[in-house]
């Protein structure tokens, strides 16, 4: 059963990314045709054009489309772990039980399109690229799982999330571990010594916020220099942050009942101001305010909107321009094979890994959620957009037309994707009575 408890924010967390979906596509098409409109060779080139740092001995300098997805995008990367962190130790994924289902999804979702891309692509040149159809886009994906309504029941959004972000963490893997070259061991042995220090500062129940951020800067620079992709330091400095507050609720509570009376008792009811008494007692509420909030929920939160309705959309404008006219130089064979793999692949691998961990008792579908719903659900798991984008960015950082073409599959794949798990889970799902549960 989900926990009643958990309905309300993860609501509001489906609300946040169904809307970050909608400005996805919206930014998505906006880029494609900007770039085929007659200024589409300006808007192309604005993402080249380099800003950077210069001092003696130090340069950073890179271009605009690369601060997108080396800078923007690991803040990106620090939220995913953020709610990798919270789901590992407290939400779906806390213990084998729960995570067993959706983690048998994940691995048939990441496998099966990798095996499919591999046995359909006959090029050796783009055999590098078999990452990009093992990733699922959890804002596209739940925004069309949205416009279905109550004929969706919420423990399948639960699922579509849990196992997506499970995908997410197998996506980072990947980029850490295939998508690095030249690695320099030094630099990324006193990045993981600055992590480490960090994480036992967290262990100590040690919070500070400034010294987290300038860290972070630090072990990201160390990275990019190191030669791994520094994105993935956003997901390592999300595990340093704590997630347990320092003042329990029921400490919060009952001191929030004495500086409230404080304030009462303090009060000079002839004067339009508060006194100097009220003003401390609101001083001290505030920080005790701060202290009985989780340090990795209220940093969850606070980056949900910014991540959701900026970082993405500009990640989506910055990298969905394909020039589709006659002088585009498109390898075709190469975006069917995406195509393919993302769409064929995520239904048989997560429809066939679900019903095999049910089958063998190593599982057990969620109430409410029935074989019919997976595979509609697998369906819309093929929507692999940023993610998908993200890893063909580096797998063809040096080759603009395998670069477009990848782009030109992730797109095609994600929006056959995304109509057939609509269409599939509307036409196999009935709309229920009111107070009676959605069936399929």
């Amino acid at each position: 059963m989900v926990n009643k408890l958990l309905i309300t924010p993860f609501q509001r967390f489906v609300k946040i990314e169904s809307f970050s979906g909608i400005l996805l596509f919206s930014s998505a098409l906006l880029a494609l045709m900007l770039a085929n409109s007659f200024f589409g060779e300006k808007f192309l080139s604005l993402w080249d054009y380099r800003i950077g740092i210069s001092a003696p001995g130090f340069e950073l300098n890179k271009p605009l489309i690369l601060w997108i997805n080396d800078g923007l995008m690991a803040v990106f990367f620090f939220l995913i772990g953020l709610e990798i962190k919270r789901e590992l130790l407290i939400g779906e994924l806390n213990t084998v039980r729960k995570a067993a289902f959706p983690l048998f999804a994940a691995l048939g979702g990441m496998l099966v399109p990798v095996a499919l891309f591999f046995l359909i692509n006959r090029n050796p040149g783009t055999t590098h690229a078999w990452g990009i159809p093992m990733a699922t886009d959890i804002a596209f994906s739940l925004a069309i799982i949205t416009l279905l309504g109550t004929r969706v029941p919420l423990s399948l959004k639960v699922f579509l999330t849990a196992f997506a972000i499970i995908d997410d963490l197998g996506a980072v893997l990947v980029i850490a571990l295939f998508y690095s070259a030249g690695i320099k061991w030094l630099l990324v042995i006193i990045s993981l010594a600055l992590v480490s220090f960090l994480i036992y500062l967290s262990y100590r129940k040690i919070h500070a916020k400034y010294l987290i951020v300038f860290t972070g800067i630090v072990v990201w620079y160390l990275f990019l220099k190191a030669g791994i992709h520094p994105t993935i330091a956003g997901v390592l400095m999300a595990f340093t942050v704590p997630i347990r507050q320092k003042v329990d609720v029921f400490t919060y509570s009952s001191e929030l009942s004495r500086i409230v009376e404080k304030i009462k008792t303090s009060a000079d009811n002839n004067l339009p101001i508060l006194t100097g008494k009220q003003i401390e007692e609101i001083d001290n509420l505030e920080e005790l305010t701060e202290r009985v909030q989780s340090p990795l929920q209220q940093l969850e939160h606070r980056l949900h909107n910014w991540v959701a309705f900026l970082i993405m959309p500009v990640f989506a404008l910055s990298n969905s321009g394909v020039e589709m006219g006659g002088g585009a130089d498109l390898d075709y064979s190469l975006g069917l094979t995406i195509m393919i793999s993302l769409v064929f692949g995520k239904m048989i691998g997560i429809t066939l890994f679900s019903w095999l961990g049910v089958k063998t008792g190593l599982a057990e579908l969620p109430e409410g959620v029935r074989i019919p719903q997976i595979l509609g659900i697998s369906l819309l798991a093929g929507v692999g957009f940023t993610m998908s984008i993200f890893i063909a960015n580096l797998a063809f950082a040096d080759s603009p037309a395998l670069l477009d073409s990848a782009k030109v599959g992730v797109l095609a794949g994600s929006l056959v994707a995304g109509l057939a798990g609509y269409l599939f889970l509307r036409l196999s799902c009935k709309k229920p009575d009111p107070g009676d549960r959605a069936k399929c």
